[in-house]
This record gives C-alpha cells, structure tokens and sequence, in this order.
C-alpha cells in the first residue's frame, strides 16, 4: 500500500484554510472532470483530488490524518502500513469516519484509515430508535443529534477485572474563519469486565446535542487491547508463550505462570512437543461462556557461563550420542 500526500493532491499546503482547500479542489475539478477534461488520465486523477478532498475538508478527518503524518512520516509512494491503533483517542461525529461514497471508491490507503469508520458506522445503526425525516407539519423538525464514533486502547486485565478509565479524546472543528481548532475532552469510563476486542461500549447522550427538543445521539467506544508481549486475544480466547526449562520440558513439571486470570500452577506434560499448547478451559476472557487460555510452550536453554555449566552441557551431549536434532527437518 503506498502512502497518500492528500496536501500533495490538492497543491496546499498543511496550513490551508477550508477555503484554501475548496478553492483548490475546485479548480482541480474542473481540470480534471471525466465529463469535460481531455487529460489522459482524467478519471484516475479526478479519483485521487476527490479522495484528497473527503479528507482534508473533514476536520475530523484532517485532524487524525495529520496526526498520523507526524506519528508516522513518509513520502508519497512509499510503502505503508499504519501503526496499530494509530487511531485510537480521535473521536469522529456521525459519517466524518465514513468513505463519503460507495464502498471501493477510494483507494487502499483511505480503506484502511478511514474505512473501518464506515462499517462501525453500520454497526451503531442498530442502536438508532427513530428515523430523522420524520415529517412534523410545518414545526421545525426535531433531529437527535449525530453519533459519535472512537477508537479506545485498553489493557487486556481491564476484560479479565472490569475498571474505570480517565479517557481523552481528541477532535477538530473548524471556525468561522475556516481554520482548524483542535479539541479534546476527558471522559471517566466504566470498562464492563468480559468485554472483547471490536465490542462497543455506549455512552447514552455523549454524541451531538439533538435539536428541537431531541435528545442528543450517543458515543460509541470502539475496544482495541493495545500490544503487550505476555498476551494477545482473539476474541475471548488468549494466548500466552511461556518458557519452560528443558528438563522441566522432556520430564514434565508443575510450572506457575502469571496470567491475566493470575497467577496458575500448571502441570507440563513429559515428553517435549514442539509447538506445544496447553488449554486452560474458561481461563480466558471472562463471560457467561468464557474464553479459554493457551500457553504456548517454548524451551529456553539456560547459558553456559561457568565451568560447571559446560560441564554440564558436555556431560548431556555425551549421555545422548545418537541424538540428532535436525533428523526431523530433512536435513
């Protein structure tokens, strides 16, 4: 995937106003409109100018874009992947996550920054209780406010405990002068123990202020755990390495092991596998059918420093003189 310069499309630079990027976008438009220009390549440069657009006019948008730029700097062209969770703390309004059109308009790039806004956008529609062109005579009509959409980080022991977390998020607007004014609000959060990586927690009247009486639409936290090397989650499911000695590995042994569900005493079966996985039912993610926890075995060979651990190494290669461990790879 190559990286986009949108400023670079549009011929702005990263200080223009909303009215630097209409202008722009304008003129771009009508150079390079399939309907009117005689440019070669007229509709893939119309593409890109519209892509440009549906972010740098979305302060919203701008906002997380130009914070990924500084997170993670490169040049047009150059291969790209956006960090994990390179999002999380932005909070986009109701359709300013969104592709702005058909599903596969835009490029791979803006897919994966901004697509997944899209579909946790259909995904909160669910939760929506009356339509907004309900028709009220001639009184003006009452509109519930917009949703709002962001992405959190959390630790995974806030699944296993439940807790309560200071959060800020960040945003963007734009003034009256078409300039862009950063914004950022603290929120105290219960994190409901059990809950999963993609499931969203909803803050009932956090979103926009409705209008006409209307109540205001919700905040929808979108869980991400952040990466931490003792663990990962699929799901409810998660997975542990854990080391183990090699006579701990060939003889069996009863190992603890600090888990996200604390700390376990845990019997390794004798007779060394590689690829060992050991399963500790309902000892994952915690639920009315909780996940199951798997530590994934691995032998750690203790570093021969002295002469008695030399001697010690020497002693097992002359104990096992037919032993050939690349007998099993082909070699």
């Amino acid at each position: 995937m190559e990286f986009k310069d949108y400023y670079q499309v549009l011929g702005v630079s990263k200080t223009a106003t909303a009215d630097d990027i209409k202008k722009a976008y304008r003129k771009l438009a009508r150079k390079y409109h399939p309907d009117v220009s005689k440019e070669a390549d007229a509709a893939a440069r119309m593409a890109e100018v519209n892509e440009a657009n549906a972010v740098l006019s979305d302060p919203e948008k701008r906002e997380a874009y130009d914070a990924l730029g500084r997170q993670a700097p490169h040049r047009p062209g150059q291969d790209f992947r956006p960090p994990p969770n390179w999002d999380a703390g932005f909070e986009f309004s109701d359709g300013a996550g969104t592709a702005g059109g058909p599903d596969g308009e835009f490029s791979d790039f803006f897919e994966q920054l901004f697509g997944r806004h899209a579909r946790a956008q259909r995904a909160q529609s669910q939760y929506r209780e009356a339509p907004r062109d309900a028709e009220w005579g001639g009184t003006p009509q009452p509109s519930r406010g917009n949703d709002h959409h962001a992405r959190i980080e959390l630790d995974l022991l806030d699944a296993y405990q439940g807790a309560e977390r200071s959060l800020t998020l960040r945003g963007a607007r734009l003034d009256d002068a078409g300039r862009m004014v950063h914004e950022q609000r603290n929120l105290q959060v219960k994190i409901p123990k059990g809950v999963r990586e993609g499931q969203l927690i909803r803050l009932t009247g956090q979103g926009s202020p409705g209008t006409g009486g209307a109540p205001a639409g919700d905040l929808f936290l979108e869980v991400q755990f952040k990466p931490d090397p003792r663990w990962r989650a699929i799901d409810r499911d998660v997975y542990q390495p854990v080391a183990v000695a090699p006579w701990e590995a060939e003889l069996g042994a009863v190992i603890e092991v600090h888990t996200p569900a604390g700390a376990l005493e845990v019997t390794v079966p004798a007779h060394w596998k590689s690829a060992r996985k050991l399963r500790l039912k309902g000892r994952g993610i915690p639920a009315a059918t909780p996940g199951d926890l798997y530590l994934e075995l691995s032998v750690a060979l203790p570093p021969a420093h002295s002469d008695a651990e030399r001697a010690a190494y020497t002693a097992i290669a002359k104990a096992f003189p037919r032993f050939d461990p690349r007998a099993t790879q082909g070699a």
